[in-house]
C-alpha cells in the first residue's frame, strides 16, 4: 500500500452532509460525482492530501443504502492507494484476504477499485484503489 487515499463516509443527505463537512473542515468539497453502476453520489474534500469521500445512495438497492439501513450513517470504508491493483488483489488473496470484487471496477475520482471483505479485515471494509492513467488502464 502506498498511502491512505481516502476515508469513505456513508450519508443519508448529501446536501446536509456537504454543509456540515464544509463547516467542519473550513472548505467546500472540490468534486461531486455520480457512479451510476454502484448507485452512489460522491463528494470529495481534501484534508492535507487525505480525502474525505461522502457517499449518498441514489437507489434503495445500492450498497450504501443497505449499509445505512443496517448500520446507520458513518465511516463506510478506508481506501488505500496501490501501485498495481491486479497484483495487489493477487497478493492479498494469497495472504487470505477475500476480495468482494476480484475484478477491478471503475470507481469515483478517476480510480479503479477493489474492496476486501470486512470478514477478513477485522470488520473494516478496505478499498484498494489505483489512479486511471489512460483509457487503456480501464
Amino acid at each position: 500500500m502506498e498511502k491512505l487515499e481516502h476515508i469513505g463516509i456513508a450519508v443519508k443527505d448529501m446536501q446536509q452532509a456537504n454543509a456540515l463537512f464544509a463547516a467542519l473542515l473550513g472548505k467546500a468539497q472540490y468534486k461531486m460525482e455520480e457512479v451510476a453502476s454502484e448507485g452512489v453520489r460522491t463528494a470529495f474534500f481534501d484534508v492535507s492530501g487525505v480525502k474525505i469521500e461522502l457517499l449518498e445512495a441514489t437507489r434503495p438497492d445500492s450498497p450504501i443504502a443497505k449499509f445505512i439501513e443496517k448500520r446507520g450513517e458513518g465511516i463506510h470504508h478506508l481506501a488505500f492507494e496501490v501501485a498495481d491493483l491486479e497484483k495487489s488483489i493477487e497478493d492479498y488473496q494469497a495472504k487470505g484476504f477475500e476480495p468482494i470484487n476480484p475484478q477491478p471496477k471503475n470507481g469515483a475520482d478517476n480510480k479503479r477499485i477493489c474492496f476486501l471483505h470486512p470478514k477478513t479485515t477485522q470488520g473494516v471494509l478496505v478499498e484498494l484503489c489505483q489512479e486511471i492513467k489512460d483509457a487503456s488502464s480501464r
